[in-house]
């Protein structure tokens, strides 16, 4: 008894002291990496932790999208009855805590992004399309928000993830109305001729997430990835 009681001690001394090292990334919006330690991290392997990490970065990346989509379209929160774009986004957002138990979760992810870039789609086009997406990348996760030593993930669906939002963003770009109106305005040139490829480097970093973090899963489970592409021209999206 003694010796586990030891045994915890110099387990909980050593991550009291990994949590104090080194020093935070401070970032340009003035928010800092540094995350208190809790006595969760004792059960977690290196990979759970990678995992978490890289999920709460790919939210982030969603969340940015979300309202940069929603200030290039306007009318979308407006029609919603939202008050502002950044309203709109947290209401998108807003059942992340409480994840498992929320009927957000049970949506149809595929139909919903379809639905978003189709012609005749009269609802608010932006949340169907985030939205769509945001169920998505956290079914990649098996709709988790935190992992532990027996967390079991799977590195195809990661990869099916990126390979799907790389499908998204070119029908994003290619959609329009018969007039030839883009359904949905995101990269643009403004009256100076400067091109503005912010939601491509915004897509680009979540691709790239999901990407690496199949790679690393692949890696730790010895597990191969099919590689497969989408027909963009059918957008038959593939399975999470």
């Amino acid at each position: 008894m003694k010796c586990r009681a030891a045994l915890f001690a110099c387990l909980l001394v050593a991550g009291l002291l990994a949590a104090c090292g080194g020093q935070p990334i401070q970032r340009k919006d003035g928010s800092s990496s540094l995350r208190g330690f809790s006595l969760k991290e004792l059960v977690k392997s290196d990979v759970d932790t990678v995992v978490e990490i890289h999920q709460r970065e790919v939210v982030t990346a969603l969340k940015t999208l979300t309202l940069k989509l929603y200030r290039r379209n306007p009318g979308e929160w407006r029609r919603a009855g939202f008050r502002s774009a950044e309203a709109a986004t947290d209401a998108l957002f807003e059942a992340l805590p409480r994840w498992r138990s929320s009927p957000q979760r049970s949506i149809d992810w595929e139909a919903s992004v379809l639905d978003a870039l189709r012609e005749d789609y009269a609802g608010n086009r932006v949340e169907a399309l985030m939205g769509g997406l945001l169920v998505m990348h956290m079914a990649a996760y098996n709709h988790e928000t935190e992992f532990y030593l027996l967390s079991e993930f799977d590195p195809q669906k990661f990869y099916n993830a990126a390979r799907n939002t790389e499908a998204v963003v070119w029908r994003l770009s290619t959609a329009r109305d018969r007039g030839g109106k883009t359904l949905l305005l995101a990269n643009g040139v403004d009256e100076k001729g400067v091109a503005n490829l912010s939601f491509e480097r915004e897509f680009g970093k979540l691709i790239g997430l999901q990407d690496t973090l199949a790679k690393i899963v692949e890696d730790k489970n010895n597990r191969a990835i099919r590689f497969g592409v989408v027909n963009v021209a059918s957008m038959v999206l593939l399975p999470i």
